[in-house]
C-alpha cells in the first residue's frame, strides 16, 4: 500500500501547486483588470513564439550530435 500512499501525497502537493498557480492567476487578472481594458488585451494578445525551419533544423542537428556522443560514450563503457 506504500504506492497508494506515495500517490495521494503527490495528488496532495499538485494540489497546493495549483491553488498556488491559482492564487497567481487571480493576481495578474487583478492587476489587468487595475489597469484598464488596454492591458486586458495586451496580456491575452500575446503571441506564440515561432521558429524557422532552419532554427528547427539546426536544434535537430545539435540534438543529434550530442546523442552521437552519448551513444559513443556508452558504447565505449559497453565494450
Amino acid at each position: 500500500m506504500d504506492i497508494l500512499a506515495a500517490i495521494k501525497r503527490e495528488e496532495r502537493k499538485l494540489e497546493k501547486q495549483l491553488g498556488k498557480v491559482q492564487r497567481q492567476l487571480n493576481g495578474v487578472r487583478a492587476a489587468a483588470k487595475a489597469l484598464g481594458d488596454s492591458a486586458k488585451q495586451e496580456v491575452t494578445s500575446v503571441k506564440k513564439r515561432v521558429l524557422s525551419a532552419a532554427g528547427r533544423a539546426k536544434i535537430a542537428k545539435a540534438a543529434k550530435k550530442r546523442w552521437a556522443k552519448v551513444r559513443a560514450q556508452a558504447k565505449k563503457v559497453a565494450g
